[in-house]
């Protein structure tokens, strides 16, 4: 029997080595047991993830391995697929017992079966892969629920303490040295503590819970925040569980609020409904009925996006407007760089009146914060403004929009586009596209582009939220998604909205 003992328990590096040799020495998975030589923090260095250490792949009295080679790995001739080297990155921070001889099991396969990594219903390959959507969905709760404290003022410093389902710390830090820049912190867990002071990213052990940082006087104000900003009527407690599950309330501000919220949801909308809507200015009234007259609007074109929105409740161009709960404008910046331009508002939306605050809207939120998109220095707005459905029993039903609802609504589209400005317009499914492009343009073939328009605004079309959604197979869904969060990347980048 062989002992391999890496250096900690996210050895990546070691493990790479000691199962480049042993595969050479063409050593079965069965004879292998994978321990870790000592329970204490061995840290990668800083930014590149997991790895550091290395291992020794020994019989009794062995040498150890030589030093890490450059990948891609070979034995006895063969290649390994950069996807299994990715796949291996991030399973490895997956805190199963199994998963360093799960992976040798996969490298030792990969000879004989090339194409092993694009099957799915292998049962390796699926539970590499559950794996690895565990640490990735570790990542990005990390990513959401990470809550700094003030624990200095002279000079000012931040804290928090946060304990992830899998060893994702430091592949999580990145995040936080770009979105916090400015500000010296530090985030405690109980595999690693990563610490930013504005230049660089220091790791060290982990750390004891006793060590969390206490309550500041920030924390109120962000409950205050939290219970303005929650919207009733798009609660879905089953979702909610999904994305906030309970072990992470422990360590949010906001949590305290969360069965209160709940309970009084229901009622809390019911009053939105029944709400009558603040009546708009006088002078962009006017402004709104000289434009939705006779649906024709005479070159009287909306001057502020105040107008457009007016406009918008009373417009009359086409006839969704006779079964819409209200028309849902564009929400904002008013001169953001980036525009997102989706399909119409759903069932939700067309209750609350803001665009993707429903179950898409969500799917949406997560994509943008995984890609590093700030929502709040983006317009969202959608290329029809009344939510078309038919009745099936108590629900609405989602119809899509035709094409001449489509540029019956262009009219306001044109106006949001003119008023904001946008340096990038990214489309959010098939309506959108055609909406943006003028003409129907598939997205399969035109996904992860920079198109240019005629107005010299660049243009990403991509899947919209609720595609992903409806996607029955969970690999399909895993692989979309990730596509999504690349081309939500790509314009950000255009856009300039990336550290």
């Amino acid at each position: 029997m062989r002992v391999v003992r890496l250096a900690s328990e996210i050895d990546f590096d070691g493990w790479r080595v000691a199962a480049r040799d042993l595969r050479t020495e063409g050593i079965p998975p069965e004879t292998i047991v994978w321990t870790v030589e000592r329970d204490l923090f061995s840290p990668p260095p800083c930014g590149e993830g997991a790895g550091g250490g290395g291992a020794s792949a020994e019989m009794a009295g062995s040498e150890p391995s030589p030093p890490p080679q450059p990948l891609p790995v070979r034995g006895r001739g063969f290649t390994v697929p950069p996807a299994f080297v990715e796949l291996a990155r991030s399973v490895v921070l997956h805190r199963s017992g199994e998963r360093f001889a799960l992976l040798y099991r996969l490298l030792w396969r990969l000879e004989r079966e090339p194409r092993l990594i694009d099957n799915p219903a292998d049962p390796d390959v699926a539970k590499a892969r559950d794996m690895e959507k565990a640490v990735s969905r570790a990542i990005h709760k990390m990513h959401a629920f990470v809550r700094f404290r003030l624990i200095e003022t002279e000079p000012e410093a931040y804290a928090a303490w946060f304990e992830p389902a899998h060893r994702v710390t430091e592949a999580a830090a990145p995040f936080f040295a770009r979105r916090f820049t400015t500000m010296t912190w530090t985030i405690l867990t109980p595999d690693a503590c990563v610490a930013w002071d504005g230049q660089t990213l220091k790791v060290s052990d982990g750390a004891d819970p006793a060590d969390a940082p206490a309550e500041d006087a920030q924390e109120e104000l962000w409950r205050t925040y939290y219970a303005s900003i929650f919207n009733p009527a798009r609660l879905n407690e089953k979702m909610m569980r999904q994305e906030m599950p309970k072990r992470y309330w422990r360590n949010l501000p906001e949590a305290r609020l969360i069965p209160q919220l709940i309970e009084t949801a229901q009622e809390r909308a019911a009053a939105m409904v029944a709400a009558t809507p603040s009546p708009a200015p006088d002078r962009v009234l006017k402004a709104a009925l000289r434009q939705a007259r006779d649906g024709s609007y005479n070159g009287d074109v909306p001057t502020s996006l105040e107008a457009v929105a007016a406009g918008v409740q009373l417009c009359r161009r086409c006839d969704l407007w006779r079964d819409a709960t209200q028309g849902v404008s564009g929400q904002g910046a008013a001169h953001a760089r980036l525009m997102f331009v989706g399909e119409q508002p759903g069932d939700q939306e067309d209750l609350a009146g803001r665009p993707f605050v429903g179950p898409a809207g969500q799917v949406f939120d997560e994509a943008l914060a995984q890609a590093g998109v700030p929502r709040d220095r983006t317009y969202v707005t959608n290329a029809v403004k009344h939510f078309k459905h038919e009745p099936r029993g108590k629900r609405r039903i989602h119809k899509t929009p035709d094409r001449g609802e489509v540029q019956a609504c262009r009219w306001w589209l044109d106006a949001e586009r003119r008023l904001v400005r946008p340096r990038v317009i990214v489309a959010l499914g098939a309506t959108a596209a055609h909406a943006v492009m003028g003409k129907a343009t598939p997205i399969g073939a035109n996904r992860g582009k920079a198109l240019q328009l005629p107005d010299q605004t660049r243009a990403v079309l991509t899947y919209h939220p609720s595609f992903l959604l409806r996607l029955p197979d969970a690999a399909a869904r895993e692989r979309a998604r990730a596509e999504f969060v690349e081309d939500l990347r790509l314009a950000g980048e255009l856009a300039g909205l990336l550290d």
